[in-house]
This record gives structure tokens, sequence and C-alpha cells, in this order.
């Protein structure tokens, strides 16, 4: 193979291509890197933009709504349970005042029961008659029985409801215990028949004991 000697002419036509690709490549890298620090640098900012959940302080809106909803409940309910408390206070002293009423009514009657004419006691008591829009209808009487004497005293009190006719139709006892000297007890004597026809109440027999 015949090789013909490199003369100085063309090593000196070769350098210009050279340093061109030499350029061109140095450029192409300059470029590469110049790209990656601005994508550097883009990135950076957008984070720094979006600071982290981590550095938030309080609730989130969804659970400040969680909250107002429990707090919402628990305030019903303990209304709820306050009037619960409140109508069973006021059935339990309805039953107690019930019951006490009935006792008096027992405890008058069984005094009564023995005695002849109108008793004793009849200049002791009065009776007033209570306004049927304050007694949802019923005929109910305001019986006020007072211890004239100077001693303590109790007292049974019977009350007769009339027809129009003078016929006794219903009965109701009434009393007071142990009433200081010059004490007064205003118990209520209470019809349970209907509006009509319309009865007269008639104080029957007063008896002290």
């Amino acid at each position: 193979m015949n090789t013909k000697p490199l003369n100085s002419k063309s090593l000196r036509r070769g350098r210009p291509a050279a340093l061109v690709l030499a350029v061109v490549a140095a450029s192409t890298v300059a470029l590469v890197s110049c790209g990656d620090d601005n994508d550097s640098d883009g990135s950076s900012s957008s984070q720094a933009a979006t600071p982290p959940t981590a550095s938030f302080s309080g609730m989130t809106p969804s659970a400040l709504k969680s909250a107002a909803s429990s707090a919402v409940e628990s305030a019903r309910a303990a209304a709820s349970a306050a009037a619960s408390s409140a109508s069973a206070a006021a059935s339990s002293f309805e039953a107690s005042v019930s019951a006490e009423v009935a006792r008096a009514s027992k405890d008058a009657q069984n005094e009564l029961k023995d005695v002849t004419g109108q008793g004793n006691a009849m200049s002791d008591v009065a009776m007033t008659g209570k306004p049927r829009a304050q007694t949802s209808g019923l005929l109910a009487v305001l019986v006020t029985i007072t211890n004239k004497t100077d001693k303590k005293a109790s007292y049974a009190v019977q009350v007769d409801f009339l027809d129009s006719a003078g016929k006794v139709v219903e009965t109701r006892y009434v009393g007071a215990e142990d009433l200081a000297p010059g004490a007064k007890a205003q118990p209520v004597a209470i019809s349970t028949k209907p509006p009509e026809p319309v009865l007269t109440p008639k104080l029957a027999k007063a008896q002290r004991y």
C-alpha cells in the first residue's frame, strides 16, 4: 500500500475544521448545562412558592366543620337531657301531689263516717268557687279551713255536688292536719262530673278533731 507523507499544507487545511468542531461541541455542552441550571432553578422556585402542609397550624376547613357539628350535637343532647329531667321532675311532683290529695281525702272520709249531723266545725270552713277557665272546665271549689281555736287541730270536710233537683250526684272529701291556732289551709274539692248538667257545691259536713 502506498502512503504519501503529509505535508505542512495539508495539516494547515485540517486545523480550521477541527477547531470548528471543537467550538460546536463546547457550545452544545454549555447549552445543556444552562438548560439543567434553568430547570433546577425553576424547580426550586416552584417548591419555594408552595409551603409544606406541615407548616400549617390549627385545623383544616373540614376539621373545623366536623368540630362545629360535634358541638351542635353536644348542645342538643344537653338540652334534650335537661328537658327530660324537667319533665320527669314535673311528673314526679304531680304524682306526689295527687298521692297526698288522695291520702288526705281518705283520712277525711274516715273521720266523717261516724259523724252525725253537720259536725262541730261548720263555722271554721268556707267555700269559694274557682273559675272554670282555671280548671279546664271542671267544677271546683276552694275550701278555706281556719283553726279558730287556741289549740292545734285537724279538720275533715265533706262537699256534696247537687243537681238542679237538689239530689246529691257526687261527694268529695278534703282535710287539713295539725293546723296551728289561727292558721289556714285551702284544699280544693273538684267534681269529676261533666260540665253539663251544671251542679251546685254544698258544704255538707266539717269536723274538727
